[in-house]
């Protein structure tokens, strides 16, 4: 992982960016262009994620933008991580982890219990090894032979 790594807070006129990002993160678990275009709508980047609170992040290092993540408050107790994506030719190297781990920090910070998640079937290991646990699951929206786990992740009792 390179040394000069930062994370900082997403600008709206970045949102095009993020959705390039996101359409190359979601492409390298093998999803045909079909199933891309179907789920295009749902993976741009909506400019309303900047609201005030609203808490979009990017984790940046010498070779630029190539992570992101974005949380959304549910109600007083829960956040969604609802955004969590990485440059294909970076993954396995460590920046899930750390987005991750300061999107748990920043949760804590806000004052949160819970931090909840739709996992993409593919990343679902990741979050179960971070400590998140499988609730359920639900029907994509994409295609409705497919269904998605509903994980959570405790931030305190």
């Amino acid at each position: 992982m390179p040394e000069n790594v930062r994370i900082r807070r997403a600008r709206p006129e970045e949102a095009a960016r993020l959705t390039e990002r996101t359409v190359r993160s979601k492409s390298h678990w093998g999803y045909d262009a079909e199933f891309l275009a179907d789920a295009a709508t749902e993976l741009q980047f909506q400019p309303s994620k900047f609201l005030p609170d609203f808490h979009v992040y990017l984790l940046e290092s010498d070779d630029g933008m190539v992570r992101f993540y974005d949380l959304i408050p549910m109600d007083e107790e829960h956040i969604e991580l609802h955004d969590l994506f990485i440059e294909p030719k970076h993954i396995g190297k460590g920046y899930g982890r750390q987005l991750w781990d300061y999107a748990v920090n920043l949760a804590r910070e806000l004052g949160f219990r819970a931090l909840v998640l739709t996992a993409d079937p593919n990343a679902e290991p990741f979050y179960q090894r971070q400590g998140a646990v499988r609730t359920g699951e639900k029907v994509s929206s994409v295609r409705p032979d497919r269904k998605l786990p509903l994980m959570e992740y405790r931030l305190r009792e």
